[in-house]
């Protein structure tokens, strides 16, 4: 009883310091961004002499007039073209192809989450330079995508907003299950999400919820870079899928589904996913069925040319790069196919098959079969936003909206290959990168 009269003393002190700092407070720092273009992504038009006000992680406004508010810092890009922070839907930042430098066995049997977690950020850091300040990761063994995301959100380390799946759904001997083609003495002791049945998969949603999955991804088909022999049939059966999108959609999180093949694919779309991943072999009916639903097309149509040139000498085994073959160019046709018939697409590349940082090589290729520039940076930023439920906050450069801008001094309308060397990047009103030379 006798200490109480000084810890009240105390706590008057703290408080009236904290008045005073409160007092003291300076508001947030307002700066704006000019430039002498500006990609208006929402009407797909390009805009003169912008000028972006941003208080805080915020943009406040954004106007025409080149009148600049007094008190407000400027950052002039001179000559560049603006755009909103770029989007991937489906990235894998706890891995890289460059880790295996000529020997498979070797990064397959002796690394393991610890190895990820050391060098993810250093592939986080390469994905935000290249432009892209949010992505979607699709899988990732022992929750390490996880902690890297908390890692970016505490400002830890750099790196871009970051919705994580955990570890993918998948059936035993399947696309999720890494030791299928092993000897069956060999096990992994990662967390990885192999279920089957109705109730084992419920269960591994909710476990990936509980422990910070923002999205649920399972494996709808077959895959290229796993050891089945299949590269599309499905592994799921129709009511296995259909529990995965109910159970997820339980715990209000999205769907994505890695297919393949039009069997596969088309039961997705059924069970209700949100996106469909690569979507290699979609048909007809598949396209019918995904615009019915309102489901989106993510088709990774750039990793086919660096797959094709780099994996036979990296050591994958003769399989990968064969299997690889039977899809490569029938996705891209599908692509086209999907481009004409006016079906929701987002941009997804599947990095981390191919060098993190060398997201944008994808765009060029998108233009190549069928989308104009226009509508490829669109599935990178407005489009690609609404599939991840963050519209209103990325994907545009508007009030309200994140302050998330990139510049490249070339005109990406005309040339779309200029994403590839973007040379200015802020996120949330902190500048990460400016390279641009006025």
């Amino acid at each position: 009883m006798r200490l109480s009269p000084l810890f009240a003393a105390v706590a008057l002190c703290l408080g009236a310091v904290a008045q005073v700092h409160a007092d003291d407070a300076a508001p947030p720092a307002r700066v704006a961004v000019r430039a002498a273009h500006l990609v208006d992504v929402k009407d797909g038009t390009v805009r003169d002499n912008p000028l972006v006000i941003i208080e805080g992680e915020r943009i406040t406004e954004v106007r025409y007039d080149g009148q600049v508010p007094a008190g407000v810092n400027v950052i002039d890009l001179g000559s560049a073209t603006l755009l909103p922070g770029l989007i991937d839907c489906h990235v894998h930042l706890t891995g890289d192809p460059t880790e295996v430098k000529g020997d498979y066995y070797e990064a397959m049997l002796k690394r393991s989450s610890f190895d990820s977690a050391i060098l993810s950020p250093t592939y986080a850091k390469r994905t935000l330079d290249a432009g892209f300040t949010t992505v979607r990761n699709l899988g990732a063994d022992d929750f390490v995508d996880v902690a890297l995301r908390n890692a970016i959100d505490r400002g830890d380390i750099p790196g871009p907003r970051m919705l994580v799946s955990g570890p993918p759904l998948g059936a035993t001997g399947g696309h999720a299950d890494g030791t299928t083609g092993f000897s069956p003495w060999i096990t992994f002791h990662d967390i990885d999400g192999v279920a089957d049945g109705v109730d084992a998969i419920r269960h591994r949603v909710r476990e990936n919820v509980k422990h910070g999955a923002d999205v649920i991804k399972f494996m709808a088909s077959a895959g290229v870079l796993s050891m089945e022999a299949s590269v599309g049939a499905p592994q799921y059966s129709q009511e296995e899928m259909n529990a995965v999108v109910d159970e997820a959609h339980r715990w209000g999180k999205k769907v994505a589904a890695h297919a393949h093949g039009a069997e596969a694919i088309k039961m997705a779309i059924r069970a209700g996913v949100d996106s469909v991943e690569h979507s290699s072999m979609i048909d007809e009916e598949g396209l019918k069925l995904a615009k019915q639903h309102g489901t989106y097309l993510d088709f990774d149509v750039y990793n086919d040319d660096y797959i094709l040139a780099e994996y036979a000498k990296k050591g994958f085994p003769a399989s990968t790069v064969e299997k690889e073959k039977l899809v490569g160019r029938l996705q891209r046709e599908n692509f086209q196919r999907a481009v004409k018939a006016g079906e929701k697409m987002a941009f997804g590349t599947d990095a981390g098959v191919y060098p993190h940082g060398w997201n944008a090589k994808q765009f060029a290729v998108m233009t190549k079969w069928g989308m104009t520039p226009m509508q490829a940076v669109q599935a990178a930023t407005v489009n690609a936003a609404d599939l991840l439920g963050m519209t209103g906050k990325v994907g545009q450069v508007a009030p309200g909206y994140y302050a998330d801008l990139v510049a490249v001094s070339g005109d990406p309308m005309k040339d779309v290959a200029q994403l590839e060397h973007v040379g200015f990047v802020m996120k949330g009103g902190a500048v990460e990168k400016n390279e641009i030379k006025r």
